[in-house]
């Protein structure tokens, strides 16, 4: 059997010449023929090419299976009930009231705001007085030329007056680079993917009958959580490297990816390169606005010795980045219809995609920790190495491999002090830990919180720091939460089962950071085998524990209560 579009186009140029010569019976007849021997799908086959119902299809098949004899009675020319839209004349505008435009259509409509089925637009014409059916608002809305349609992304946001002049001075710096010999790369995060035995878009090919099994609902598992493949495309060599994250998409995650890309493939392809051009959007872990993106890039910039220049792609602008369609559209079709069961598959599948233009990828799993919430001061920027480019110096912008600037976000000093006002929680009643027993605890937490964060330095560094930071250099802003801080909020949640967002507000934070907050610290406890033995009180409100505080003769401050 042929494609299906040439045989529906054959029978209606048959039907065509054979109708006007052939009564209503013989019609239905002929249709009903044609579908027997046509088989599975030949009814609606049939019935679009002849361009009558299906009911009419099959009651021709089975006048021709029955077996009985015809009525020798045929039905004249225009018999028969009259069509709805005949017997009302109104029943066609009211239909294009409701599916026309907004404009056009009755502001007040049940229907405006309601997906437009032809069940409901049925049930409310009736409403207005129209009885109809649903196949009949169908057959009229096909007549008057309608179709199910899609949404067409075709509009685009408000445009930057000075978009087309930036796409010019992005390609301007391109072309001047690659004359150079001089790398320029196309950076962006690909869409978070849910990791584990869930349904991905697509099909591929398996024997009939025997599609992959996975999960009915895509809730994240938790313990494999998401992938967060970030990219980096050279466009001179048509080769892409993708770092796949399992913690957060932050600056520090993308500098580290790019890191990653110039230590294991871009230093070796441009050997005497001492210049980098990174094109990146305007929003995101790399926006133009993020502080710690180039906070870090200037990290980069001492480690590689490489002067980076950044040019960003206009607000609104992000699906012109050449790594959108040069890459991450190849990686999709590559793993469509595959079930991405684990972070090895993701980075097995983008390590294998490949064009027949000659594009290759290499693929890396980073299972580094990127602490979010990270901030940047004034004084920080203002010694940053930082050119700004006479021409939308926010959109493009150099920074300077010098020597005495240190890589990285300054270390946080430990801190053995509560902050202001939180001095009455350091109680032992309140602790459970003596005074004695209190500084050890901090002690060991305070090496545990710096190893930890050095480990994670070492995986975004990719070794050894090779310099010592110079003393002094980052003043940086005081972190809302002292290591003591930390250390108070958990046991009061630990101990007390006070709620987290009833202790948010002793320590000035929302509850997400303090959240984030007790999470860590219960780690490193974890981690240097101290437990927290539950007190013999529990605790439900921030009154209660005020209460409890003057039971035990302990002084308190004035607590803000206002949420935040």
């Amino acid at each position: 059997m042929g494609r299906p579009e040439g045989i529906e186009a054959v029978l209606a140029a048959k039907f065509e010449a054979l109708f006007p010569h052939l009564d209503e019976r013989q019609r239905r007849l002929a249709i009903g023929a044609e579908a027997r021997s046509l088989g599975h799908g030949g009814i609606r086959l049939v019935a679009r090419a002849a361009g009558v119902r299906e009911g009419t299809v099959s009651r021709g098949v089975a006048e021709l299976e029955s077996g009985e004899a015809l009525l020798g009675r045929v039905r004249r020319m225009g018999g028969g009930r009259k069509r709805a839209v005949d017997l009302d004349p109104g029943l066609r505008g009211a239909l294009l009231a409701l599916v026309e435009p907004d404009e056009r259509g009755d502001p007040m409509s049940p229907l405006r705001w309601t997906t437009k089925s032809t069940r409901r637009l049925a049930a409310e014409l009736t409403r207005q007085g129209h009885r109809v059916s649903a196949d009949t608002v169908a057959a009229l809305l096909r007549e008057e030329g309608f179709s199910l349609q899609g949404n067409a992304k075709t509009i685009e946001g408000a445009q930057h007056p000075d978009r087309d002049a930036q796409f010019r001075y992005i390609n301007e710096r391109a072309k001047e680079f690659q004359a150079a010999g001089d790398p320029v790369v196309s950076v962006d995060t690909k869409k978070k993917e849910i990791v584990g035995n869930y349904k991905n878009t697509g099909r591929e090919w398996r024997r009939e009958g025997e599609p992959v099994r996975v999960r009915t609902h895509d809730f994240p598992d938790a313990d494999l959580g998401k992938a967060i493949p970030y990219g980096i495309y050279d466009l001179a060599a048509d080769a892409g490297w993708v770092s796949v994250g399992t913690d957060h998409d932050t600056a520090a995650f993308a500098v580290a990816s790019i890191r990653r890309w110039w230590h294991a493939a871009g230093h070796a392809a441009y050997p005497h390169s001492r210049r980098l051009l990174i094109t990146a959007d305007a929003g995101g872990s790399n926006g133009y606005r993020t502080r710690a993106w180039k906070f870090e890039l200037a990290a980069l910039a001492v480690k590689t010795g490489l002067e980076i220049t950044v040019c960003h792609f206009p607000p609104g602008t992000s699906k012109w980045n050449r790594i959108e369609h040069r890459l991450f559209s190849h990686i999709t079709m590559n793993w469509r219809g595959r079930p991405l069961t684990s972070h090895d598959v993701i980075v097995n599948s983008i390590s294998a995609t490949t064009t027949r233009t000659g594009l290759t990828v290499r693929a890396e799993l980073d299972t580094a920790a990127y602490a979010t919430g990270v901030r940047v001061s004034n004084g920080q920027m203002a010694v940053l190495p930082l050119d700004r480019h006479e021409w939308h110096g926010d959109w493009n912008y150099s920074l300077r491999p010098e020597e005495h600037r240190r890589d990285g976000i300054p270390p946080i000093p430990p801190q053995l002090e509560p902050g202001p006002g939180r001095a009455w929680l350091l109680h032992p009643a309140l602790t459970g830990v003596d005074h004695d027993q209190w500084d050890q605890l901090i002690g060991e937490l305070a090496v545990a919180r710096e190893a930890q964060r050095e480990e994670d330095l070492h995986q975004r560094r990719g070794g050894e720091r090779q310099k010592t930071p110079a003393a002094g250099l980052y003043t940086g802003r005081r972190p809302g939460l002292t290591l003591v801080d930390r250390l108070l909020a958990t046991l009061l949640y630990q101990r007390f089962k006070l709620p987290q967002v009833v202790i948010a507000p002793l320590f000035a934070v929302t509850p997400v950071t303090l959240n984030r907050a007790i999470s860590q610290t219960r780690r490193l406890l974890r981690h240097i085998g101290h437990t927290i033995e539950p007190a013999e009180t529990q605790l439900a409100t921030l009154d209660e524990l005020i209460g409890l505080a003057a039971h035990l003769g302990i002084p308190t401050p004035k607590i803000k209560t206002a949420s935040y």
